[in-house]
């Protein structure tokens, strides 16, 4: 049973920052890309970003390059984002999710595994 379980969300207040993690269980994740979208209410699940399984490429939706960063801990099976320069549109359910393989689609479709999602709200 594949697993991802993500934390970190919060209330922060515009211009601050975050730190989300997502901890993967079940199997082994070599040669998984992993990424992060999110949904805010009434809005179509919004791709993030998204990571290698070597971590050497990234890939970032438009709204949030230059201040969201993506990066992963294999040992730990875990992946990260870190979120500066937040701003109350970046308000939303943050989810993580697994595909196999080295691109990095920001499709939903091209991801086959998927967190409960942590919440993260920030206030103006």
């Amino acid at each position: 049973q594949v697993q991802l379980v993500e934390s970190g969300g919060g209330l922060v207040q515009a211009g601050g920052s975050l730190r989300l993690s997502c901890t993967a269980s079940g199997r082994t994740f070599k040669n998984y890309a992993m990424g992060w979208f999110r949904q805010a209410p009434g809005k179509e699940r919004e791709f993030v970003g998204a990571i290698t399984w070597g971590g050497f490429s990234t890939n970032y939706g438009d709204s949030v390059k230059g201040r969201f960063t993506i990066s992963r801990d294999n040992a730990k099976n875990s992946v990260y984002l870190q979120m500066n320069s937040l701003k109350p549109e970046d308000t939303g359910l943050y989810y993580c999710a697994a595909r196999y393989g080295s691109s990095l689609p920001g499709t939903r479709n091209a991801y086959d595994w998927w967190g409960q999602g942590t919440q993260v709200t920030v206030s103006s």
